[in-house]
């Protein structure tokens, strides 16, 4: 049995996964409001400690956390949840429940999923893709995360796109993130229309769809910010499939003109890289990180099953 443990800002989902991927048990609980840090890595051992009552035998247990450990310091760092960057959360997750523990950031749990047994199960070198309130991205080859020495491979969203752009939680400007996200969208419909008013991502899309002009200006925008965006890494790894997730992913225009945008851009001259919509969808990060923990022998894969919970 593995445990998944998806530590998120607003709430911590784990699971309890058998060998053949199906999800025998699920919680959620909140994450600690203030931010405290002991309280976050307490929440989470409560969490792992009932996870594993229930499941009646001592469990492996993997994390996603937003974020990635220092190859230098072994702590957390280029995490956007400011309270954990520069602790020792995988050390002191460790001597509290007394085990090794496998920690890697959200993206690329997602990414694991996603091939492992998720839309890109069929496919060897996997570039997944997480578009929400921010962006990340992860490489998996022949279903082994690739997480690099410097534990940055596939930090997709902090490359350059706009030089002297908007500025970034991370300290740059001009961030993949800062466009391609969910408030990146609301920042370019707010450029385009001069309005500083509440609408959010979903809003602007719906308006766009029923033919707003700025909606639809800023949607287009956000179009030709993904094409290029992926076309850099089309080019420089060409993958055999990439795997959208997040809540920006749920646009179809990604599909289907995004598409036709990205073939403009990439180096080639036919686009025939597969850009699928995520399987597992919120669960992806959370069965990720239990599969930190590799699946048994079975051609690299866990038998098709699907979950009890």
């Amino acid at each position: 049995m593995r445990i998944g443990i998806d530590l998120g800002g607003t709430k911590i989902e784990g699971i309890v996964m058998d060998a053949c991927g199906r999800i025998v048990h699920r919680k959620r609980v909140s994450t600690p409001t203030n931010g405290v840090y002991a309280e976050i890595v307490s929440a989470i051992g409560d969490l792992v400690n009932e996870l594993e009552s229930r499941s009646g035998e001592r469990c492996s247990v993997g994390v996603g956390t937003p974020g990635a450990l220092s190859a230098r310091t072994g702590r957390l760092k280029n995490s956007n949840t400011l309270s954990l960057t520069g602790k020792p959360i995988k050390q002191d997750l460790e001597i509290m429940l007394e085990r090794e523990v496998r920690l890697e950031n959200d993206a690329n749990c997602f990414t694991l999923s996603e091939a492992i047994d998720g839309a890109a199960s069929d496919h060897g070198l996997v570039f997944g893709v997480i578009m929400g309130t921010g962006v990340g991205g992860g490489i998996v080859i022949d279903n082994n995360l690739h997480s690099g020495p410097q534990h940055i491979a596939g930090e997709w969203g902090h490359n350059t796109l706009v030089a002297d752009g908007r500025p970034c939680y991370c300290g740059r400007r001009g961030c993949v993130e800062t466009y391609l996200s969910g408030p990146g969208l609301v920042a370019e419909w707010a450029e385009q229309s001069g309005d500083r008013g509440s609408a959010t991502a979903r809003q602007i899309v719906e308006l766009a769809l029923n033919g707003d002009e700025h909606c639809r200006s800023a949607m287009e925008k956000y179009i030709e910010y993904f094409a290029r965006a992926m076309a850099v890494v089309i080019n420089i790894l060409d993958p055999d499939a990439i795997v959208l997730g997040g809540g920006m992913s749920n646009l179809q225009a990604l599909y289907e003109s995004g598409r036709r945008r990205i073939a403009d851009y990439v180096f080639n001259d036919e686009l025939t890289t597969p850009i699928l919509p995520n399987r597992h969808g919120d669960s992806s990060g959370v069965r990720g990180a239990a599969w930190l923990w590799p699946p048994r022998a079975n051609g690299g894969r866990p038998d098709p099953v699907h979950d009890t919970v």
